[in-house]
């Protein structure tokens, strides 16, 4: 694929999780997300989805749970979202470049 499509892809599928977490994820435990950036493989059926959390180390745990445990419902929103013959499986990882960068640390 090219790395042009592969970029373009890649922005929406941030976009689109971006928008999901944001709007309907409605768990109390989720802090405060925001999608960094999101890697699709070649084959388009995995993709791994960077996020930076505000806070410390307990709520950056307590929203990766949350994202863990939505991921079905994130991949399934994901696919009514943005058309792609098959919707990539997610794999949700912290960003620590941007938790450094704005002086919180996310483990």
């Amino acid at each position: 694929m090219k790395p042009e499509r592969r970029g373009r892809i890649d922005h929406e599928i941030q976009r689109a999780i971006a928008k999901i977490i944001g709007e309907e994820i409605k768990d109390p435990r989720l802090g405060f997300v925001t999608v960094t950036r999101a890697e699709i493989t070649g084959d388009m059926k995995h993709c791994k989805v960077h996020v930076s959390v505000i806070g410390d180390r307990h709520v950056a745990r307590q929203s990766m749970d949350v994202l863990e445990s939505a991921k079905g419902f994130i991949r399934g929103r994901l696919g009514e979202e943005v058309k792609l013959r098959n919707t990539p499986e997610l794999t949700f990882k912290v960003d620590k470049a941007a938790a450094v960068s704005s002086g919180k640390t996310a483990e």
